[in-house]
Formats: C-alpha cells, structure tokens, sequence
C-alpha cells in the first residue's frame, strides 16, 4: 500500500489547479435515463467510481472523506467532496456512505450505467432491493482501498456478493511484480550484502538470508 499512498499524495499536488478549474464548469445530466437502482460508474483521478442511483437526481456513494476528521459542521460536509479530501481520506481510511446530486457523484466526468451487469455472473436484484439496500447503509463505514471499497459497496446492493474488479487487477499486478522469480533472486542478493554488511554471521542473519527469497520463491 506504501507505493500507492506515495503516488496519491503526489497526485494531490498535481491536481489542485485542474479541480479548480473544474469547479467551475456546470454540466447538466439527462437523468430521465437513469432508473432507480441503476448502477452508476464515473473515472475519477486514480480509479473508478461508483454509485447506485436513488431516484430524484440522488446517488447513493460510498466515498473517501477527510473533513469529518475535522470538522461536525453539516453543511461543510455536504459539499461536494472534492479529489483532494478524497485522496485524503483513501490514505486515513475515513469514509461514509452519503446521498450526492448526480452532479456531485460525477464530477464532471460521463457516466457509464449498469456496465457491471455484463461482468458479474450473478444476476442483479429488482432496482428497488438494490436502492432499499444502498439506503440502509447510510452512514460511517469502515473504508479499506483493498477489502472495502465503493465498488464493494455496490457490487453488494445490486449483486449481493462484496467484491471489487479493479483492486483484483491491482492485486494480480502487485502478485506479479513483488512474488517473482526476479523478486526472489534480488531479495537473496540484499539479504546476502545485508548480512556481510552487518557481519550479522549468526543463526538470526542467515535464516532471514535463507527464508524471505525461499518464500518470494515458492510464491512465485
């Protein structure tokens, strides 16, 4: 999670004169295409976003968000959250499941409408179960980036199963890189000069020599 913590803050600076901008531009959605149930999906800055859509312009999401951590004032929190508070929230594992304008939810990006349903082997429920479910989980919820995410949240609304297809790829990317063949020759090389570096010779320096690249090995 390290690497990805490092290139959200990096992204926090990036972006802060683009979302200004953004701030600015009002895009109008045709909502009289989105029923009640719907499963919404917009890219946001480092991975997609998703929501289930309540009727009356109103999206229920499961977001990041730093500002409770700061503040109880009902109004500040309202606001739109904007990728900075996000990103924040990502990193302090702070989030809540909150009812947002279409406008808000999208932040000015296109919608994409039930692409999950080609995806997931598991038919979706009647759009009302999924909108009465994503109403009953209103509220602080427990965030993790890998195990518990907004697209875990929606998936269990219209699916009933909690699972998430991009932190799968993401963790099939990091299985390749980290448990490799290469992986396990270059942690038996540091070990190795860690161990002669530090003239550590005895039992507790060799067997870390010999365990971590065996294990980077054997998961390989």
């Amino acid at each position: 999670m390290f690497p990805l913590e490092l290139l959200s803050l990096f992204f926090i600076a990036v972006i802060t004169d683009y979302e200004e901008k953004k701030k600015k531009q009002v895009i109008q959605y045709d909502t009289s295409m989105f029923k009640r149930g719907d499963l919404l999906e917009v890219p946001r800055t480092l991975f997609t976003h998703f929501g289930i859509y309540l009727g009356n312009n109103r999206v229920a999401h499961f977001i990041p968000d730093i500002l409770p951590v700061f503040t109880t004032d009902k109004k500040a929190l309202e606001k739109m959250v904007t990728n900075n508070r996000l990103i924040l929230g990502v990193i302090t594992k702070q989030a809540t499941v909150r009812v947002d304008s279409v406008e808000d939810f999208a932040y000015g990006a296109d919608i994409l409408v039930n692409h999950m349903d080609k995806v997931c082997s598991r038919p979706p429920f009647d759009g009302e179960e999924v909108a009465r479910r994503a109403e009953k989980l209103l509220g602080y919820v427990t965030y993790s980036l890998l195990w518990y995410n907004c697209e875990h949240y929606v998936m269990y609304c219209r699916y009933g199963t909690s699972m998430s297809f991009q932190t799968y790829q993401f963790c099939k990317a990091v299985r390749k890189i980290v448990f490799s063949k290469t992986s396990s020759l270059l942690s038996l090389l540091l070990c190795l000069f860690m161990m002669f570096y530090l003239e550590s010779l005895s039992i507790f320096g060799i067997l870390p020599t010999v365990i971590i690249p065996f294990t980077i090995w054997m998961a390989s």
